[in-house]
C-alpha cells in the first residue's frame, strides 16, 4: 500500500486533470430525513457519480474557495488524488462562531482507510486558525455519510444556516465543536 500524503492544494493547480483519477462513486440504500421533528432512516436507494460537468463546478467552485480565503487540502496516494476537504474562509451564524466544512470526498476504492479522518481533522485545525468555534457542515444525508461524521463527533448543528438548507434541503446540517 502506497503512502499516503496530504497538502494543500492551490489555485493553479484546480483543473480536472487533478481529479481524473478520483472517481466520486456512492451506492446509497438509505438516508436520514427529519419527519415531525425526529430523525428517521428511510429506505432512498440511488447512486451518485459525478458527471465530467459536476467535475467542471467543483473545480470552480474550489478555486473561488482559494480566492475567498479558504483552504482546500487534498490527500495523495502516489501522485494521485484520493481525497479532499475544503473550508471556506466566512464566519457566521449568530455569534459569528462557524465556519463551513464545503466539501469532504474521499475516492470510492480508498474509503474506509482514515482519509476522511485526517481530512477532517486537517480541515478543523484550519478552521481554528482562521478564527471558528465550530465547523458547520452540510451533509449528504445517506446512513454511511451521517456515520461518518457522527463517529467523529458531529451533532446536529444548533443553529441552521437557512441558506445552505435551502441549497440542499434533503443534508443534514451537522456541527462540530473545535475547542474540545
Amino acid at each position: 500500500m502506497p503512502k499516503i500524503h496530504y497538502r494543500d492544494l492551490i489555485k493553479d493547480e484546480m483543473n480536472l486533470t487533478l481529479f481524473k483519477d478520483f472517481n466520486r462513486h456512492q451506492k446509497v440504500e438509505k438516508c436520514w430525513r427529519k419527519e415531525k421533528g425526529e430523525w428517521v432512516l428511510k429506505d432512498i436507494a440511488f447512486t451518485e457519480y459525478w458527471s465530467p460537468d459536476e467535475y467542471k463546478e467543483l473545480t470552480d467552485y474550489l478555486k473561488k474557495t482559494l480566492s475567498t480565503g479558504g483552504v482546500v487540502f487534498g490527500a495523495f496516494s502516489q501522485e494521485a488524488l484520493i481525497g479532499f476537504a475544503s473550508v471556506e474562509n466566512e464566519l457566521f451564524g449568530s455569534n459569528k462562531e462557524y465556519l463551513q466544512l464545503s466539501c469532504i470526498h474521499v475516492s470510492s476504492g480508498c474509503r474506509g482507510r482514515g482519509i476522511g479522518k485526517k481530512l477532517f481533522e486537517l480541515v478543523g485545525n484550519k478552521a481554528k486558525e482562521l478564527g471558528a468555534i465550530k465547523l458547520y457542515i452540510s451533509a449528504h444525508s445517506s446512513e454511511e455519510s451521517i456515520a461518518f461524521y457522527h463517529n467523529l463527533g458531529c451533532v446536529e448543528a444548533t443553529e441552521y444556516n437557512l441558506k445552505l438548507v435551502a441549497e440542499e434541503p434533503w443534508d443534514c446540517q451537522l456541527e462540530y465543536h473545535l475547542l474540545k
